[in-house]
């Protein structure tokens, strides 16, 4: 018999709000490949090649982190990438 051991940190819930939020892009049947990368260098500051790569992985994965950061500003450029038709959201 083997006997586990759990362990719970202790996280700061600023912490958690202001460094471990992020911007899931999912894919759709609706957007094209242009579009997607256009946002994604508009709205989220990615070069091309990283914009792509992204596109790539959401159209092959179903999803991808795009933008990790503070809460607050990862908001505005999630709202952003919604009022551009991109299905995306804040995790």
């Amino acid at each position: 018999m083997s006997t586990q051991e759990q362990v719970q940190e202790k996280v700061d819930i600023s912490e958690l709000l202001n460094n471990n939020t992020e911007i899931v892009l999912y894919n759709d049947d609706v957007n094209t490949f242009d579009h997607v990368i256009e946002t994604l260098v508009k709205v989220c500051n990615h070069t091309s090649e990283q914009a792509e790569q992204c596109a790539i992985l959401v159209h092959y994965k179903g999803k991808c982190t795009v933008k990790t950061g503070e809460f607050k500003k990862l908001q505005a450029q999630c709202l952003q990438l919604l009022d551009a038709g991109l299905s995306a959201e804040l995790v």
